[in-house]
């Protein structure tokens, strides 16, 4: 039950929603995540942090950048169908298609120089 509540944990959360809205689109950085959502890099890394340990997430080193996507191993067996679910939620909010518009227009290099 443990990794059940955890995943329903990670995606009670409206930013954290946002987040898995946005990998299903592309990989992103810290930088490029912040940016977005128009919260703080140290928030964003405790969100991702959470969606990490429920296994709906994972990162990998790309150079400078750390980019985060959506898991696609089994880290237990609530995630992926809690991915599967989300994947057809939520298309259609106002939020995740300005989400998705911004996405379009982000500089990762522009805006990790900064």
């Amino acid at each position: 039950m443990r990794d059940a509540v955890k995943v329903l944990k990670a995606v009670g959360d409206r930013n954290r929603l946002r987040i898995i809205k946005m990998l299903e689109q592309k990989k992103m950085c810290v930088c490029e995540i912040s940016a977005v959502l128009q919260i703080t890099q140290p928030s964003v890394s405790k969100h991702l942090s959470i969606l990490k340990d429920a296994g709906l997430i994972h990162d990998e080193r790309s150079g400078q950048w750390i980019d985060y996507s959506l898991c696609s191993e089994h880290i237990n067996r609530y995630a992926p169908v809690m991915q599967d679910v989300l994947h057809t939620w939520l298309n259609d909010d106002r939020q995740i298609l300005d989400d998705r518009e911004v996405i379009k227009t982000l500089c990762r290099e522009e805006l990790c120089k900064k």
